[in-house]
């Protein structure tokens, strides 16, 4: 394996009510709990930033097998819902991702997304941890 990148993130204050600070500073921001789970909902949270960088991932995944595929895109769009949840050992995450391509087959749209969930570094890190319900619209 060899590393291409690597990034440092701190967090400070309280945790999930706390901020967080990339070593570069181009991630600066404050945290809150969502209003949802008993916070003030004021900040972004954990599970937004996991979803823009899940979502981005998948979507860089996605060009990356159309171009193999030499298949043009236009107007595609990867949405990242990240559920926080809860059961009796504790919290947990549920990820659905809904994959749109206008204007393909439905077959090679399918085939793309399946392309990209195996290859996502954020796929395959959580393969068999984290729920993943992938859909695809054409």
């Amino acid at each position: 394996m060899k590393t291409l990148y690597t990034t440092e993130v701190t967090s400070s204050g309280d945790g999930r009510n706390g901020r967080v600070r990339s070593s570069d500073g181009l991630l600066d921001t404050a945290l809150a709990l969502p209003k949802e789970a008993g916070g003030s909902g004021a900040a972004t949270n954990p599970e937004q930033l996991f979803g823009a960088g899940y979502s981005a991932c998948f979507h860089s995944a996605l060009r990356l097998a159309a171009r193999e595929r030499k298949i043009k895109l236009s107007g595609d769009t990867v949405v990242a819902r990240v559920s926080l949840a809860q059961d009796e050992a504790g919290f947990l995450l549920d990820v659905e991702l809904s994959v749109s391509l206008p204007g393909l087959a439905p077959e090679d749209a399918e085939a793309l997304a399946g392309d990209a969930h195996r290859r996502c570094p954020y796929s395959r890190a959580i393969r068999g941890n984290i729920d993943v319900t992938l859909s695809v619209t054409v």
